[in-house]
């Protein structure tokens, strides 16, 4: 019921009503792409107003604000800025892999700058834009009024190109969004023609022609689980990763690593800011310098490493925290006969192939009409060449060319066009060749008539059509693939893939305290040195082990109950004072009362031909296969079952074809083939490997191997270097020979090792003293000295009064 001039409506229908029209217009009139070009609105104006101005690829450019004013007055009223923008985008050769309208000018960059003002650039369509027009005369595709009725403007371009797939497009509508990325025209070609001889066809089949994504940026996607995915469903996501390689030190004198592709849409400057930014925050070191080397040949980003600066983990660390690797999520949205809809790679293919048999078919019917009333024409002109005489005196007496055109038709029974045509014939083509010109038209239009009917009557011919566009297209604008697909797909980054590969000192004291020092804290001294302090015991506290790790080893913590722990090199604290006390291991290994650790190990692998050596104070000794321990319970695991009152004292890692060498405090050792050790269960326990004095222990166990020396320490400082030939190959079990001639003054021996020249000794002290000195040298003033086997050796360090060498470990350099 209308009261006067108000009408009453449910509010909650009008907003319903009013969004939905909103959103519509948004969807299909802005937003979102017609499958069939692959074109907004607002691109497909700017192309048609350019084509409609003669800016063809071979003419002048014309200024930018020349067009945008054309675009505006007659087709988009939305504002000069956004017809600008898309018409800037459209001539970027880093947004579209190929571009559709040649810029001169500043069209902006890939740092994101600014385009200069419209004023300043000037455009023109580029050959490939051209061929999305060819054909618009031929009533190929439908016209509507613009805006304001005064003119018509296409409603789809008849697009040689598969332009969807081939540029793709990104928009945001009401309620959904699209992005769709660019591909290679060359493959998308060779596709089209595989789905037209094929039908029926699989996406696996497709996909061994459209290969993935190729973006104009380059960069590598990492794996095609996305791309199977998206073009099966519509829906994915592709990681990218810049093109980075590594340039070895004697290139440049420094090690670099060198970018020069980018994901796509990641910008240049931005990028540059955060890897600096990374630097200062010290969340990424090993870097020196970044600089933007970029220029008019291409992308260049440097990185400067420092000298210990390791590339693959500072690249893995760029990766994680900066846009070097980004994810491109794919939404195939497209209007589908006006309509939103999710389509997948087949679909789109096919929705282009069909497209463009509607555009041929139009085509094919419009030329057949031109050339039926061409025909018509010429067969009155070829009426009237043979009947010249007569119509020359027919026209020359009649009053006026209405009566000489009524008089044509009745006599030669023409129609009023052909008639008309014969009184518009000029008299240079009644000469002899003009008149064969004529017949020899006629004949032709004749055959084009038949082309043109046998064509709309053989769709199949139709699509052989399309193979011909199509593999014309290929070779005139196809191009090598930019992007690279890498099978391996992506890896997601570890802790310790992020940390650099650095050899760091371990140390553990008698109450538990671990922690990590890098080596170069410890400056190489000569023997008899008085070492320097490593950490600040407590009362009734001492070092305990040493030992050198990578940092991505995996440290193994045995106890005196036979269990073990396995943690990461790089999870224990670094502390970069060496006389800092480190952590309490317990708050990195679960360790019972009473319980402590009695051995401690480095290992890089856990490969299958390793077997795991342990051995315990009372001389026993167990093998078992070092793959058993690859995966240690955060708990622990039992690695040996000890008899009552003994303890586990070492391990080591050892092959089948491997000797072995037990020393012990008192100064005895044997030497016996790994072989002679059957292979033991996890939780078993060992056998005898050394038979042991009243009051003796086993204190070190090690691999020996051919040209290397046996070190022997004890706890007064004394040390020596014994070939490992002077050890006489025995059976396991025996009592052994004399390795070390203790005395008051050496004291016991506290540990022994095999090493060669190469090695250099971390020797520590209770007190927490270290000294690193090296093994292999002529100078016996510096290095520690060859000796035989029953005697005492020489000073390695020189512990103070009250202090007593507890361990120590060894290292190659």
């Amino acid at each position: 019921m209308v009261i006067g001039k108000t009408r009453p409506i449910n509010i909650e229908e009008e907003m319903k009503n009013s969004y939905l029209d909103y959103a519509m217009s948004v969807i299909v009139s802005r937003a979102l792409p017609d499958v069939r070009d692959g074109l907004k609105p607002v691109h497909r104006r700017i192309l048609y107003a350019m084509s409609d101005m003669g800016m063809h690829y071979n003419t002048a450019y014309k200024k930018s604000a020349r067009i945008v004013g054309e675009v505006l007055g007659k087709y988009h009223p939305h504002g000069d800025s956004s017809v600008y923008d898309a018409m800037v985008r459209m001539a970027q050769p880093f947004s579209m892999r190929y571009t559709l309208v040649d810029g001169q000018g500043n069209f902006g960059s890939v740092d994101a700058d600014p385009p200069a003002a419209m004023r300043y650039t000037e455009a023109r369509l580029t050959r490939l834009a051209e061929e999305m027009l060819v054909d618009i005369d031929k009533d190929t595709v439908d016209f509507m009024p613009n805006f304001d009725a005064s003119l018509n403007e296409p409603t789809v371009l008849p697009s040689r190109l598969p332009n969807l797939l081939m540029n793709g497009s990104a928009g945001i509508a009401v309620g959904m969004a699209t992005n769709i990325p660019p591909h290679n025209l060359s493959e998308l070609c060779d596709g089209i023609v595989y789905l037209i001889d094929n039908p029926e066809c699989t996406m696996d089949d497709l996909m061994h022609f459209v290969k993935g994504p190729d973006f104009p940026t380059g960069g590598i996607i990492l794996g095609a689980d996305g791309i199977r995915s998206a073009y099966a469903s519509g829906h994915g996501k592709v990681v990218i990763r810049a093109r980075a390689h590594i340039t070895d030190a004697s290139e440049t004198g420094k090690r670099q690593i060198i970018i020069t592709e980018l994901p796509y849409q990641v910008n240049k400057a931005e990028l540059v800011s955060r890897i600096a930014g990374l630097v200062r925050e010290k969340k990424v070191t090993g870097i020196a310098e970044v600089r933007d080397e970029s220029d008019r040949q291409g992308l260049r980003v440097v990185i400067d490493l420092k000298r210990d600066g390791q590339p693959q983990q500072i690249l893995n660390n760029l990766h994680k925290h900066t846009n070097l690797q980004d994810s491109f999520f794919i939404n195939m949205l497209a209007l589908v006969d006006g309509k939103p809809q999710i389509i997948n790679l087949k679909e789109a293919l096919k929705l282009y192939v069909e497209f463009r048999q509607v555009v041929i078919t139009r085509r094919s019917k419009f030329e057949l009409k031109a050339a039926k009333d061409r025909a018509h024409i010429l067969e009155g002109l070829k009426i009237a060449l043979d009947n010249l005489d007569a119509i020359i005196n027919l026209i020359r007496k009649a009053e006026n060319s209405e009566v000489a055109r009524r008089e044509l038709q009745s006599r030669f029974g023409l129609s009023q066009i052909q008639a008309q045509a014969i009184l518009d014939l000029q008299l240079r083509r009644l000469a002899g060749l003009e008149r064969q010109k004529i017949l020899d038209e006629y004949a032709e239009v004749l055959k084009q008539i038949s082309y043109l009917e046998d064509l709309l009557a053989n769709p199949r011919k139709i699509l052989t059509l399309i193979k011909t566009d199509v593999a014309e297209i290929k070779a005139k604008y196809g191009d090598a693939r930019r992007t690279e697909i890498q099978a391996q797909g992506v890896i997601e980054f570890r802790e310790e893939d992020l940390i650099p590969h650095q050899s760091m000192v371990v140390t553990l004291t008698e109450r538990n305290f671990i922690k990590r020092v890098p080596t170069e804290v410890y400056r190489l001294q000569n023997r008899a040195g008085r070492g320097k302090s490593i950490i600040t015991t407590r009362e009734e506290d001492a070092v305990r082990f040493i030992m050198v790790a990578d940092t991505h080893d995996s440290v193994l913590l045995f106890t005196n109950r036979g269990r073990i722990f396995s943690i990461k090199c790089h999870e224990i604290p670094c502390d970069l004072s060496r006389t800092a006390k480190g952590l309490a291991i317990i708050n990195l290994v679960p360790l019972s009362e009473n319980e402590k650790i009695t051995a401690m190990l480095s290992l890089t692998d856990f490969k299958e031909e390793y077997s795991l050596i342990m051995g315990t104070a009372g001389g026993e000794i167990k093998r078992t296969p070092a793959s058993d321990f690859a995966s240690v319970r955060s708990s622990g695991l039992l690695a040996m079952d000890l008899p009552k009152g003994d303890e586990l004292i070492g391990a080591l890692v050892a092959k089948e074809d491997d000797n072995l060498i037990l020393i012990t405090r008192d100064g005895q050792s044997i030497r016996f083939p790994v072989s002679d050790l059957r292979v033991s269960q996890r939780a078993s326990g060992g056998v005898r490997g050394i038979a042991l004095r009243d009051d003796d222990r086993m204190v070190g166990m090690d691999v020996t191997h051919p040209g290397h020396f046996v070190l022997v320490i004890t706890s007064g400082g004394m040390g020596k270097l014994t070939p490992v030939e002077e050890y006489p190959l025995q059976h396991r079990g025996g009592s052994g020979v004399l390795t070390f001639k203790v005395v008051e003054k050496t004291g016991p021996v506290v540990a022994g090792k095999v090493v060669d020249k190469e090695h250099q000794v971390m020797i520590a002290t209770a007190e927490g003293v270290v000294i690193r000195t090296p093994v292999g040298t002529e100078d016996s003033e510096k290095g520690i000295v060859v000796m035989g086997r029953s005697t005492q050796g020489v000073i390695v360090i020189r512990p103070d009064e009250n202090d007593r060498v507890v361990t120590f470990g060894t290292m190659v350099v």
